[in-house]
């Protein structure tokens, strides 16, 4: 018994360093290539590129289920985005609410016939629909029986006419120029190609819209979606930006996606076996060039370029982390052939192998850590010097973590104006780690459990809506 608690706590002690090194070193790659990131655009004249002759042109896929207290804005939102040749596909998905008689009367729409090239099985197109006004002329509205995200991103996908296309949450607002910053990675010369980009992602709940533009930015005044912009600025800008740089990026976000259409279709488009279609896809694509023998990358721009609605309640918390992690098993179930396989570069020999251990076993092992510890507490054998620091080695590496995301966040990009906004962030990073982390934590053993029971549910996610800036009193 002896020798078994030995080699668990250091075993234990031993991952813990593995884990908080792997971070820093994560963080101190992305500092360098954020400030890299900055000097290098920050004199690019993006207009230009609307008139490049390489300019791709782009199918924004908005995939809709119920989201009828914020459609009209996001749509708006879309169609005004700072772009030369783009289409906006809205696919409804058999919605139940009045989604689509929303955008029928907002934007003049009458159904059309519409031969669907339907290279990638998908549930029945119902309608295709196209407006009167020729001011809507970008925007194609498809209805269809309900199938899931990934069968409507399918469908927008035999429909979509251009090179590239985003995949985007119509829950989500975008920033106009987002598609500019996207689309720049394809264009420029290098010897990998570029099969996709993905943008940063940030909180919206209490953020201020005006016709589908934030246009004021606040910390969210709920506190589950506070605790959320410290764990979303800690993973894009300390996280993704690392892979990117060392090619080992295996998922670019759900909200906000730019994707070659030619390589995402020759893989079969999404798979809606899983519910974690994003990742999986970009694993997919990923592997496909790989076993073709050609040099690619994935791009990840820092820039905040999507702002979407979270989860401010516990229940939709649960569900949505809950997915998450089903999505992210499924995923490395799939695609297990990598794990460790140099065939397949740094994805099989860093990025695999990180999620594995990192995202994926580390919950389980800090459950059985904890669980160890109870059991030493009850039988009286708890070595508390050695507790105590690792406890202390623990807490104080992740307030630090995220506290210096908060403010590399500020230094670069600068979004919360208010010197209070920064310290009731700081104040989440000091608190997480004994609340909202053991909440996650929980969400993941969950989704382990529900993964093993077959689960394949999506979950319903109830949206709110985004607030307007209030109009001042004459």
């Amino acid at each position: 018994m002896e020798l078994f608690s030995f080699i668990f706590t250091y075993f234990i002690l031993i991952f813990t360093i593995i884990i908080c090194l792997s971070y820093l070193l994560l963080g101190l790659i992305s500092a360098y290539q954020l400030l890299h990131y900055k000097r290098a655009n920050s004199a690019v004249n993006y207009d230009i590129l609307l008139s490049a002759p390489n300019a791709p042109s782009i199918s924004i896929l908005a995939p809709a289920y119920n989201e009828s207290k914020t459609i009209v804005d996001n749509v708006n939102a879309l169609l005004s985005i700072h772009y030369n040749n783009f289409e906006v596909i809205v696919i409804n998905d058999g919605s139940t609410d009045d989604s689509l008689s929303k955008l029928i009367q907002e934007y003049e729409l009458k159904s059309i016939d519409f031969a669907v090239n339907s290279i990638i099985p998908t549930k029945e197109i119902r309608a295709v629909y196209r407006s009167k006004n020729r001011a809507f002329r970008l925007l194609t509205v498809v209805d269809k029986y309900n199938g899931g995200k990934a069968d409507s991103l399918n469908a927008g996908l035999n429909i979509a006419q251009h090179d590239l296309f985003v995949a985007i949450d119509v829950d989500s607002v975008i920033e106009p120029d987002a598609l500019l910053k996207m689309a720049k990675p394809f264009m420029e010369n290098s010897d990998e190609q570029v099969i996709a980009t993905g943008g940063a992602i940030r909180i919206a709940n209490s953020c201020h819209i005006e016709n589908g533009h934030i246009v004021q930015v606040e910390v969210p005044k709920n506190l589950w979606a506070r605790f959320q912009v410290v764990e979303y600025t800690r993973a894009f800008l300390m996280g993704r930006i690392a892979w990117s740089k060392l090619n080992g990026l295996l998922l670019i976000s759900g909200a906000l996606g730019l994707f070659d259409k030619q390589v995402a279709m020759a893989c079969g488009g999404y798979n809606h076996n899983t519910v974690g279609e994003d990742m999986e896809l970009v694993i997919r694509m990923r592997k496909y060039m790989y076993n073709k023998k050609i040099k690619h990358r994935v791009e990840y721009i820092p820039d905040p370029l999507c702002w979407t609605e979270v989860p401010d309640n516990l229940t939709m918390l649960h569900r949505q982390r809950n997915r998450w992690t089903r999505g992210l098993m499924d995923s490395l179930h799939i695609h297990r052939k990598m794990f460790f396989n140099p065939t397949y570069g740094s994805l099989g020999m860093l990025g695999y192998p990180f999620w594995f251990f990192f995202e994926w076993l580390a919950p389980i092992i800090e459950v059985l850590g904890l669980s160890y510890m109870v059991y030493l507490i009850i039988i009286g054998a708890v070595n508390w010097p050695f507790f105590l620091f690792l406890f202390l080695f623990v807490y104080l590496f992740a307030v630090a973590f995220s506290s210096y995301a908060i403010l590399y966040e500020e230094y670069t990009f600068h979004k919360y104006r208010k010197v209070t906004d920064i310290i009731k962030l700081i104040a989440i990073a000091f608190i997480e780690p004994f609340s909202y982390h053991f909440i996650n934590v929980y969400n993941a053993i969950r989704g382990n459990i529900s993964f093993l029971l077959g689960n394949k549910t999506w979950g319903v996610q109830e949206r709110k809506g985004f607030k307007s800036v209030p109009e001042t009193k004459k």
